[in-house]
């Protein structure tokens, strides 16, 4: 049994703390200050946090990991686990463990190193992503890989629905990973050269439809936002937020975001090239809502303009 330091934050290294706290001894947990959240905005304990609070584990909760070296030297960890932190680990604390940090990322390395890779690999069309187990060096995502899962990538799926299973996936891989490093069986590979591309991460900006972009790229991108910053439109003056849609392959002369056709099943809007049916919208501050319910409060037409 490995004595381990985790340092994660959000709901996808909650599940990893979980599979962790199972098989191996977790000294305590570094998470997020607590900030924060929902429609509320009610200062919240991070999903970390609360699974360590709820199994007895210390938590630690610092801005930044400046005067943290001392601390967990006198841990004498084994190992430290790193889950979608939220702070860059210094190299004095990279050096502290005996079998140095480990971190789960989600994507297949060296394709999006950085913040956002499942949203990014999403937008970019990818047909398949993953999860990596890798070495942690300073540089970012640079380290090499223990193990990588691979998960192919539907033509619906959304940033929230891969999240949910890269999550499963890469907390199962990690405890491999970990019984095999205490085993002495662990055998990390250097990352290609070739390849490498950067996940930047999310702005709210970004998440404005442009109608004159071509329906792939942005059906591509409300599948990547969803669940957030959530894609969104101007409709009659108002906001409304886009989260699902479906392309349409059709040539049409309307204008870009013109409404070229209704139905219960979506609503139809001209794109740069095709068009999207819009199958699920949201009112701010209102419930999502089918185009069936949407329409049914809402006199959409043909003619009528999105932008």
């Amino acid at each position: 049994m490995l004595n381990a330091v985790f340092m994660g934050t959000p709901e996808f290294a909650a599940q990893s703390l979980k599979l962790v706290i199972g098989s191996h001894n977790v000294q305590c947990v570094y998470t997020q200050p607590d900030r924060p959240a929902g429609r509320g905005r009610k200062i919240t304990a991070s999903a970390v946090k609360q699974l360590a609070q709820a199994s007895g584990i210390k938590v630690h909760q610092p801005v930044n990991l400046k005067n943290e070296a001392t601390t967990l030297q006198s841990l004498n960890p084994d190992i430290i686990v790193v889950v979608a932190y939220g702070l860059l680990l210094p190299q004095e604390i990279l050096n502290i463990p005996r079998f140095g940090c480990i971190n789960v990322h989600g994507s297949l390395l060296p394709r999006w190193r950085g913040a956002a890779p499942i949203q990014r690999a999403i937008e970019a069309g990818d047909e398949k992503s993953g999860v990596c187990i890798m070495q942690m060096e300073v540089g970012l995502d640079t380290g090499p890989v223990f193990a990588n899962h691979t998960v192919s990538l539907g033509q619906s799926i959304t940033a929230g629905e891969l999240h949910d299973e890269l999550a499963s996936v890469g907390a199962k891989a990690l405890i491999e990973v970990l019984d095999n490093i205490e085993r002495g069986q662990a055998n990390a590979e250097p990352q290609s050269e070739t390849g490498v591309t950067y996940a930047t991460k999310l702005a709210r900006s970004e998440a404005r439809i442009d109608w004159r972009t071509n329906a792939v790229d942005i059906g591509r991108k409300i599948r990547a936002f969803n669940p957030w910053p959530i894609c969104s439109t101007s409709y009659r003056g108002k906001d409304l937020r886009i989260l699902r849609s479906n392309i349409n392959k059709l040539d049409h002369s309307a204008q870009p975001g013109e409404v070229i056709h209704v139905s219960s099943e979506g609503i139809t809007v001209a794109c740069g090239g095709d068009a999207v049916s819009l199958t699920d919208l949201q009112k701010p501050g209102g419930k999502i809502l089918t185009a069936k319910e949407f329409l049914n409060g809402h006199d959409v037409t043909v003619g009528d303009i999105f932008s």
